[in-house]
């Protein structure tokens, strides 16, 4: 038995390229170019408000089966997510309890477990290609709200720049966003090929991705706690701040959404019909 299936045992099997990743290069090479994310978001935004302008006077793209196919990939990708880092965090809690697991990596997280290592490293990477949900809006000339965009450039910039501190509340944001993101581009796949999927599974979803952003407030405010009281928390007091006020917005702006939505007595628009649920996490 390997040394990483002896100190986290709640994974059964540690498959090859998980052991050999190399966390510590990685973290390294984020440190230096996390900035980088910032050209992304550049680039994401003259393609978004420039795209819209080009689509204005253009005829709407179908693309069914190309997004159907995009969010059938992405919604596998966060179901091995969801199952390489649920049980890290659910292991945690069951065995130290709710501060070990806002607050010290111990045996089971990065940097010193190569799997939870991984899926964070993948997990940020990823932000990047999500950032082509938002093609498919304006290529398809639907309704672009602001928490759609907001929450795309703001969550990138965020996980590039936490990467590099291998912050413990990951385990808590990662695992999360994972989890409703197998939900939420399952669901869009579905749709996507027209498939009549019923609405209380989109208010389910709605509903989830409010409930990561309370949590996600939660788990920031047990942290400042801590520290504030002369604790331990493997978290930077600058890391607690911006993460905290990024998921009291998304909180605000998702509530609104979801009474707009589900809760308001006017007739749902095409924004209920498209959800939140394309953001985000």
């Amino acid at each position: 038995m390997d040394a990483v299936s002896m100190t986290v045992p709640n994974y059964t099997y540690v498959f090859k390229f998980e052991e050999d990743f190399a966390a510590v290069e990685r973290r390294q090479w984020m440190e230096d170019n996390w900035h980088m994310s910032f050209y992304y978001i550049g680039i994401y935004m003259v393609l978004v408000f420039g795209g819209q302008h080009y689509m204005q006077s253009r005829p709407r793209f179908e693309l069914r089966n190309t997004l159907a196919l995009w969010n059938f990939f992405l919604a596998v990708f966060s179901i091995i997510g969801t199952m390489r880092t649920v049980p890290e965090l659910l292991f945690v809690l069951k065995k130290f309890g709710f501060h070990h697991s806002c607050c010290i990596a111990g045996h089971s997280y990065v940097p010193n477990n190569s799997v939870s290592a991984l899926w964070c490293y993948l997990f940020t990477m990823s932000k990047v290609p999500e950032l082509a949900d938002t093609v498919f809006i304006v290529l398809r000339k639907q309704p672009l709200i602001f928490l759609h965009w907001y929450h795309h450039v703001t969550v990138l910039i965020f996980a590039w720049f936490s990467f590099s501190d291998f912050i413990v509340t990951a385990r808590w944001f990662v695992s999360m966003n994972y989890f409703v993101h197998s939900m939420m581009y399952s669901y869009y796949a579905f749709k996507a090929l027209r498939y009549r999927v019923p609405r209380w599974i989109s208010v389910v979803i709605t509903a989830s991705q409010l409930a990561q952003m309370v949590v996600g407030c939660l788990v920031n405010l047990w942290a400042y706690h801590v520290k504030s009281n002369g604790g331990e928390c493997e978290v930077s007091d600058l890391n607690i701040k911006l993460s905290l006020m990024m998921y009291f917005s998304y909180f605000v702006l998702f509530a609104h959404f979801f009474n707009k939505a589900y809760l308001s007595k006017k007739k749902p628009g095409r924004a209920a019909a498209s959800g939140t649920a394309k953001k985000l996490e």
